[in-house]
């Protein structure tokens, strides 16, 4: 049996829930400038498969790269680390 590739997991905060099956998660990261030294704030948004419907708006989630969903999904949500209050 083959093993899979390792594959990506990040961790954001889902900003919005208004899809079937899907949610929207802000992934953001600081990186430092190359020439200036200053940590710059970089933020990414990522369409992911949410089967269940459970998360919301707020919730910290862990996110996992699969192979194309639709034309957008290419994440899969894994687990809600924290649900928003």
């Amino acid at each position: 049996m083959e093993k899979r590739g390792l594959r990506k997991e990040m961790v954001g905060k889902v900003i919005s829930d208004k899809m079937d099956k899907t949610v929207v998660v802000e992934i953001t990261r600081k990186l430092k400038h190359t020439r200036y030294h200053k940590y710059i704030k970089k933020t990414n948004k990522f369409k992911a498969h949410d089967a269940a419907n459970q998360c919301g708006i707020g919730d910290l989630v862990t996110i996992v790269e699969s192979k194309p969903i639709s034309k957008d999904k290419r994440w899969v949500v894994k687990n809600i680390e924290q649900k928003a209050l």
